[in-house]
């Protein structure tokens, strides 16, 4: 684990131990891990270190340590350790400098659980891995580049993007899985569940680290910082805005941290689309991630304005019936989006898309323009107590 940097002078811990889709292209598109979006992160937090430092010297007080503060500036060796720290150099996820830093401080390393943890987040991969391979097997993707294909019927086209999803959706929980694996097994991301960390950004509460082995070993422990897929919410969420969340969690944090906060405009909708378009850009300079990703703020908008002028008028029953629909919609939509991103090319995405007569744009235009007639009202004011997270039980969600 390290440990190097513990010892009398140490910083004291204020506790110890946040890309949208992927083609099948590029090992980078498991998650921008990659130095630029380690760096602009540290970067912030250094900045977050000199603010701190400058307002102490103003009041000439010290309020003591900081959640989620660096205790000092990273030297150079320091900052290539953390850029290229074996735990996620290949695949992710995204971790601050401050979570990397904790790693090496705990403590008490040997009472930080890793075995457990890792067997309880690893029974699903071999199932999603023989799910992938057997609906990519029945599904291939190539089929769609070939001319026979736009010869079937429609309903035929329509149906083929829900299993090639499938199988990218898969393929991609297996692989997060593993990577989430790797840093359980190191004891990476470890936080007391007293902390209540996110994913990407760490705790949210202050938690006093432990006195003794004992102590430490007494604590229950947690792995959210580093958690990268949530496959039950991806699946089962209602609304395209709830499955971006669930979906590369770590990097989703980081988008959200230093790209969405810090777009040129106010509307939730401009926002997310300032935010899709650098998320496209960060993928490559393939035109199906452009159109893919760039169909998601209307969507957003869409449903955002659709939902706030109607369900809340429906009855509770009114009200269930209205979330089954709009997990259904919420799930072609991404069949859909997920089409660009697998085929890449624009003549290949809007071939597919016309061949089904670009149905998803225009059943989204057409919710919008209807959400608008009825006054629903812009997505970021919508109240979040009244949308539904999930239509399967808790229980069925995996830990």
């Amino acid at each position: 684990m390290g440990g190097s940097r513990c010892g009398p002078g140490a910083h004291p811990l204020h506790l110890w131990p946040p890309h949208f889709a992927f083609s099948d292209h590029h090992p980078r598109d498991l998650g921008p891990h990659s130095g630029p979006a380690l760096l602009v992160s540290l970067a912030s937090e250094v900045q977050d270190l000199h603010l701190a430092q400058r307002k102490e010297m103003a009041t000439g007080f010290s309020k003591g340590p900081t959640l989620g503060l660096l205790p000092d500036v990273p030297s150079l060796m320091e900052t290539l350790s953390y850029s290229y720290c074996y735990v996620g150099i290949m695949t992710g996820p995204f971790f601050r400098y401050r979570t990397y830093l904790d790693w090496l401080e705990q403590p008490f390393p040997g009472a930080v659980p890793s075995l457990r943890p890792l067997l309880r987040r690893a029974w699903p991969a071999p199932l999603f891995g023989l799910l992938f391979l057997l609906s990519s097997h029945l599904f291939p993707l190539e089929a769609v580049r070939e001319d026979a294909f736009y010869a079937r019927p429609l309903p035929a086209r329509l149906f083929y993007m829900i299993p090639v999803f499938f199988a990218f959706r898969m393929r991609f929980y297996v692989a997060w899985i593993a990577a989430e694996c790797g840093c359980i097994a190191a004891g990476f991301g470890a936080y007391p569940v007293a902390a209540k960390a996110r994913a990407g950004g760490g705790p949210t509460l202050q938690c006093p680290p432990p006195s003794s082995p004992e102590k430490a070993a007494s604590l229950e422990y947690d792995y959210e910082t580093i958690r990268n897929i949530d496959c039950y919410g991806t699946d089962f969420c209602v609304r395209v805005r709830d499955g971006m969340r669930y979906w590369n969690m770590t990097v989703q944090w980081w988008l959200a941290q230093y790209i969405y906060k810090s777009a040129p405009a106010r509307s939730y909708v401009l926002r997310s689309a300032w935010t899709m378009l650098l998320s496209a850009y960060w993928h490559g300079l393939h035109p199906g991630y452009y159109l893919s990703f760039l169909t998601i703020p209307l969507c957003l908008a869409a449903e955002g304005r659709l939902e706030s002028a109607l369900r809340g008028q429906l009855s509770p029953a009114g009200q269930k019936a209205w979330d089954w629909v709009h997990w259904f919609l919420k799930m072609r939509a991404y069949d859909y989006m997920c089409m660009g991103f697998v085929l890449l090319s624009m003549t290949d995405t809007l071939r597919y898309w016309a061949s089904i007569y670009f149905c998803i744009h225009f059943l989204a235009l057409a919710a919008l323009g209807l959400g608008l007639a009825l006054g629903g009202g812009s997505p970021g004011r919508r109240k979040a107590a009244s949308q539904p997270a999930s239509l399967a039980p808790e229980k069925l969600r995996e830990e």
